[in-house]
């Protein structure tokens, strides 16, 4: 598919979802469309497979197979390698065509058949290895919704439409580039993410932020054995690392429950296999899922100055990831504490990546005693990475990206780059261009001092500036002004008054012929 079909297909899908725009708000109808598409998805892949199956056999057409005793082979290898089943009845196509079906001849309500379908996928897996992968995937598609509708006939009018553009539309995966629709899918959740303010922050990293990280963390490497994200909210960072390296297993965890159905559906859609990520759903901080595992590249952009339980929770002073640091982090800012977990869960080999807000760098209290162990005691930070204001959806703020390794190459200084300055404006958000993106990817390898821009600070420096790594301290960002000519200043002024005064005197004159008093 080339760049312009990519793009027909990103517009088709997006004005599709604006038919329910105007029934509820942007993160509510996000769920619906996402929802619908990726039933889609699952239809075509289950048809695809299944002809592959009947090439040797007289019917090949899976829409027309009614022997139980093929449908259930075609279940059982459906299992194996897709990791779910649909009957043919069950395809997308089918509902869609049932729900815009002549109503004279047969009846196209089709909210209970499609019900039934999605519980059905969900069900087919129990007792596999992909039952985890599928629990509750659709949890989020109320089909009751009065939103959707007043009357069920309402709401199955609206849907019975929405199903049937989509059908329409050719999704192209017996291609061999099947990423195509991840992106398209990758669009629309970045569509929706500007749309939907504050929460977007939840479930979005933007595009370009997230190339830089996925990039930093694969330098140099053809393969990594595992990425890990642990506040990982749709799985776009995590994707977004496999569109620079290949990554043998995916690892994440999400908070938000809707959220987590969002990421498994988009690894799935981006045809990553269920036995290739694990993604789980629960507080990282409170309740961690993957300690036991370490990982290769570690990426996160986790809530800003989120609140967690720190002290109030008498476990975390004797747990492993802070106990060792000598305080933990602030029960308002949790920060540090997303780093430190980070850290704990980084392989010897591994580099981690983590957006920040600025107040990491600089704060004192509990997070200058965690900030100075991670520098003089573990030397782990590689690079400070300053980001632009107003990057991020749901907040202005500029934020950091901090870098680290447990086998510095460069253990005897830090890297700072202050990006701050250079953006592109695009209506109301900033954002890096592909250069812009580029040129920290490249000082970050070249490590060398570039003036008002990247510079290379000794431990000593660090040291001497209290490990406080407010990145002005260490790139000088200042622009002296242009000194002022105080005659020609003098003389610009003389002449400015002068012109005031036969204004005022062409005013009062004005004033005058019209018999109103003069303001002079």
């Amino acid at each position: 598919m080339t760049e312009d079909q990519k793009q027909h297909l990103e517009r088709q899908l997006w004005r599709i979802a604006n038919e329910l725009r105007g029934k509820m708000g942007a993160d509510e109808f996000r769920d619906y469309i996402l929802g619908f598409i990726f039933f889609k998805y699952l239809s075509e892949k289950q048809q695809l497979h299944a002809n592959h199956l009947l090439e040797t056999e007289q019917i090949k057409d899976y829409h027309l197979v009614t022997d139980e005793g093929d449908i259930e082979a075609i279940k059982e290898d459906s299992l194996e390698k897709l990791g779910y089943f649909l009957r043919p009845e069950e395809l997308f196509s089918s509902i869609a065509a049932k729900g815009n079906a002549n109503k004279e001849e047969q009846s196209n309500f089709i909210l209970d058949d499609l019900q039934a379908i999605l519980n059905g996928v969900e069900q087919s897996t129990m007792g596999t290895d992909s039952e985890d992968d599928f629990n509750k995937l659709f949890e989020d598609l109320d089909l009751a919704s009065t939103k959707l509708g007043r009357s069920p006939e309402a709401r199955n009018t609206l849907i019975a439409k929405v199903l049937n553009h989509l059908d329409a539309i050719d999704f192209k995966l017996q291609e061999a580039d099947s990423d195509v629709l991840g992106d398209a899918y990758e669009y629309l959740i970045g569509q929706f993410a500007s749309g939907a303010g504050k929460k977007a922050g939840e479930f979005y990293t933007p595009q370009q932020v997230s190339k830089v990280l996925a990039k930093i963390v694969t330098l140099d490497k053809k393969r990594i054995k595992n990425a890990y994200d642990p506040t990982c909210g749709s799985g776009s960072l995590l994707l977004r690392i496999a569109k620079e390296t290949e990554v043998g297993d995916f690892y994440g965890q999400e908070l938000n429950r809707t959220t987590y159905n969002l990421a498994r559906m988009n690894m799935i859609l981006h045809d990553v296999h269920f036995s290739r990520f694990d993604i789980k759903q629960d507080d990282t901080l409170e309740d961690p899922q993957h300690l036991d595992e370490r990982f290769e590249a570690g990426v996160a952009n986790p809530p800003f100055s989120a609140h967690w339980k720190g002290k109030n929770n008498p476990l975390n002073e004797t747990d492993d990831r802070f106990s060792q640091y000598g305080r933990l982090a602030p029960g308002t800012k949790a920060d540090f504490a997303f780093v430190q977990h980070m850290i704990y869960q980084l392989a010897d080999n591994g580099t981690m990546a983590v957006v920040l807000p600025h107040g990491v760098l600089f704060r004192g209290a509990a997070e200058a005693i965690i900030r100075q162990y991670i520098i003089k005691e573990q030397n782990f930070l590689d690079a400070v990475i300053g980001l632009p204001a107003n990057l991020f959806f749901g907040t202005t703020i500029p934020a950091c990206i901090l870098v680290m390794k447990k086998c510095r190459v460069h253990e005897n200084n830090i890297l700072f780059i202050d990006a701050s300055p250079h953006f592109e404006k695009i209506g109301n958000q900033n954002t890096l261009t592909n250069d812009q993106v580029q040129k920290i990817i490249d000082i970050y390898q070249q490590r060398q001092n570039i003036e008002k821009y990247a510079y290379v600070a000794t431990m000593d420096e660090i040291a001497e500036n209290d490990y406080n790594l407010n990145i002005p301290r260490y790139v000088n960002t200042f622009e002296e002004e242009e000194p002022v000519d105080i005659e020609v200043a003098a003389k610009e002024l003389k002449e400015l008054e002068t012109d005031m005064l036969v204004t005022d005197k062409a005013i009062a004159g004005f004033c005058k012929e019209l018999g109103i008093a003069s303001p002079f």
